[in-house]
């Protein structure tokens, strides 16, 4: 059995890698999360740790998502949302729902077409292609500025407002989607009208219990009259728990109910702001850490089915990055007046990052039969988003007339 003297050794050496794995990833200009998947994968492959429990993998990442989308939402300011609220809303659900649409078709089609090549890739139907295109629908709003941020430059006009708005909303339309997806394909909704309306229900309750939780949030938090700064922080971790179990109970989703309480508690004056502000956004890269390390040792057992899956996600990822997102862009903008150029650079500015992989492991969870080629498709896509898109984002916007340095 492990004494406590080996398990802080090996907490600390795991820790202090993934930290400066995020120093360096800022120097070479890719998010962190690929060192941090890597890590993950080698202490699986090399240190014995795989993890082949698919439902604590997905426990995991539920709870770090509680908190990773409550600081995201507590980071948004307001006065910067408000210009650009009905573009990014846009973006963050019909934006989502078309990419949904046009890459689970066409993962439908190529799977199909591949598997009957006989090259150890099976064929999926056509509601478990629209579950992987789900998973893979929301864009990254820490990928997409930390590479903007390693890059020296800021992007010019409302770009990137409407970018941060656009990445850090469509997550909660992401997960409303697999989640309703998923009971559908398990046959927990006898129809698409009844998961559809399913879907909204819970678009609504979560919203509405976001909105009232942030109101309690910050008025309990401001008539507590606690002794110590560090006990409010106790309590906000309290308070966002019972957001989502609140939401989540009432059969409402969760993770677009703490999201919603973070940006009303975020947007009001509450005591030791700064103080809170600042432990949440720790604690949510402690759970970001944690989360992909997670991920990275769960990958281990799925590496046999890389090889086999390697050509069809690279043509997948292809349609993402080209076809899928830029379309969805230009139809869920076109009444706005933005140049063609910026709408481009957004199209083009689609990073994938954490959720989709905390996504995959949904189906996983659950036993659906396919869930495996998900996981590694899921994955791949994701890789492959960060290094071509993260790599050629700057450049792009430079050659585009829309980067200034900072």
């Amino acid at each position: 059995m492990p004494t406590v003297e080996l398990v802080s050794l090996a907490a600390a050496i795991v820790l202090l890698i993934s930290i400066f794995s995020n120093k360096l990833a800022n120097k070479v200009g890719i998010p962190s999360l690929l060192f941090f998947l890597l890590t993950g994968w080698l202490i699986g492959e090399f240190g014995g740790f795989e993890l082949r429990d698919p439902g604590v993998a997905k426990f995991i990442g539920d709870f770090a998502l509680i908190f990773i989308l409550f600081a995201g939402g507590l980071d948004s300011h307001w006065s910067n949302i408000r210009p650009v609220l009905w573009q990014g809303l846009c973006l963050s659900t019909l934006g989502v729902f078309i990419t949904m649409l046009l890459l689970g078709s066409f993962a439908w089609f190529v799977l199909g077409s591949f598997s009957s090549f006989s090259i150890g890739v099976h064929g999926i139907t056509f509601a478990e292609g629209l579950l992987l295109a789900a998973i893979v629908s929301s864009t990254d709003a820490a990928a997409v500025f930390s590479v903007l941020r390693s890059s020296q430059i800021a992007l010019t006009g409302r770009l990137q407002p409407l970018l941060e708005l656009e990445s850090s909303s469509n997550d909660p339309m992401a997960v409303l989607l697999t989640t309703t997806l998923l009971g559908y394909i398990g046959g927990g909704h006898a129809s698409f009208l009844e998961g559809g309306t399913y879907l909204i229900l819970q678009l609504a309750i979560g919203v509405g219990i976001g909105f009232g939780a942030g109101r309690f949030m910050v008025w309990l938090l401001n008539h507590l009259g606690l002794s110590s700064a560090g006990l409010y922080a106790i309590a906000s971790i309290a308070l966002v728990l019972l957001s989502y179990s609140a939401a989540t109970l009432s059969k409402g989703n969760g993770f677009l109910a703490v999201y919603v309480a973070g940006i009303v508690a975020g947007n009001r004056e509450i005591v030791h702001q700064h103080y809170i502000n600042a432990f949440h956004d720790s604690f949510a890269w402690l759970m970001q850490i944690i989360m992909f390390l997670t991920l990275g040792m769960l990958s281990v057992p799925y590496r046999a089915e890389l090889s086999s899956l390697t050509s069809v996600a690279v043509v997948i990822s292809l349609f993402l990055m080209f076809v899928a997102r830029p379309l969805s862009v230009f139809i869920s903008l076109c009444w706005v007046k933005i140049g063609f150029k910026e709408k481009l650079l957004v199209s083009w500015v689609g990073l994938r990052g954490s959720v989709p992989i905390v996504l995959a492991t949904f189906p996983l969870a659950v036993g659906l039969h396919e869930a495996g080629e998900i996981f590694v498709l899921v994955s791949f896509i994701v890789v492959m988003s960060v290094l071509i898109q993260g790599f050629s984002l700057a450049p792009l916007a430079r050659r585009l007339g829309l980067a200034q340095k900072k």
